[in-house]
């Protein structure tokens, strides 16, 4: 059975979801939700997704919501290549590497934020950038930190092989020169994702890369 997933090339979630599926080895479709015309507003999305968001991952009849939740049912459901370590310790570090961008850095200037603060509160285009500067410098600056601080024998994150922390930090990095973030600030991440392109699971999730691509 091959999943479906119901994406955006630019959206930092979907892309997640492409690094996790091409990692595993997982074939998949994709159908586009263009988050610029609105589609996400529509009536028949807002019946699969109630929540107007992408991506959802549709696997038969079940249809999966939120990535964080979709990424932990891919490695449960194709456990090879793991994405996270074996040791619970250093299983838990990881997760919480990824959440400083899963949970504190991306839900803060994702489209409909960006929306509110240049729109509802009235801070314009400029205002809007300076918000997504600072949220996604802040939470950069902390995973540089918390990273750098681990001994590591490669460029990945962790151990030899990309995993769970790479899937979060790629898209996030994306985000981060849309909003002209400085990233020469960030040696480590930055040779984490040059080992992450060089490989052609990544090259193929790219946003540039998708057949929705503008």
């Amino acid at each position: 059975m091959k999943p479906v997933l119901y994406g955006y090339w630019r959206s930092g979630a979907a892309y997640r979801l492409r690094i996790a599926l091409n990692l595993k080895g997982v074939e998949y479709d994709q159908v586009a939700i263009n988050l610029k015309a609105g589609e996400q507003s529509s009536e028949a999305w807002r019946a699969m997704q109630p929540q107007g968001l992408v991506p959802v991952l549709e696997y038969g009849e079940a249809r999966l919501i939120q990535s964080p939740a979709i990424l932990e049912w891919i490695e449960e459901t194709w456990p090879q290549p793991a994405l996270l370590p074996a040791d619970p310790i250093e299983r838990c570090r990881v997760r919480a590497w990824a959440a400083v961008i899963g949970c504190d850095t991306h839900p803060l200037q994702n489209l409909r934020v960006l929306k509110a603060v240049a729109g509802d509160l009235g801070q314009g285009p400029d205002g809007m950038k300076a918000w997504a500067h600072r949220w996604t410098q802040s939470g950069l600056a902390a995973l540089e930190t918390l990273v750098a601080d681990v001994p590591r024998k490669t460029d990945f994150l962790h151990g030899d092989k990309p995993g769970m922390a790479e899937i979060y930090l790629l898209p996030q990095l994306v985000n981060a020169r849309r909003w002209e973030v400085d990233l020469a600030q960030f040696p480590t991440l930055m040779a984490a994702e040059a080992a992450c392109l060089a490989l052609p699971e990544f090259q193929r999730a790219m946003p540039e890369n998708q057949p929705d691509a503008e």
